[in-house]
């Protein structure tokens, strides 16, 4: 079964990466850029049909490994 995990830092978490970005893209030429946050994806396939057990195996690994839990926000999508 294939997922994909994304994560994104919790909302008042400062992004100075993100900051980065905007001011280049800015610098580029790209007006109207109002924010950008930065984040992970991440395609993980594992070795179950079960979509249940699938979530809970990459619930884990999130929260093992994947996300900080203390700053970051993950969100998983199960694709089949």
């Amino acid at each position: 079964m294939k997922a994909r995990v994304i994560v994104t830092l919790k909302n008042g978490v400062l992004d100075p990466q993100g900051k980065a970005i905007e001011g280049a893209l800015k610098s580029f030429g790209l007006e109207g850029v109002d924010s950008v946050r930065q984040g992970k994806v991440f395609d993980i396939e594992v070795e179950t049909s079960d979509k249940a057990r699938a979530e809970d195996l990459i619930k884990q690994a999130c929260e093992k490994l994947l996300a900080n839990t203390v700053v970051e926000n993950f969100k998983i999508e199960v694709l089949g």
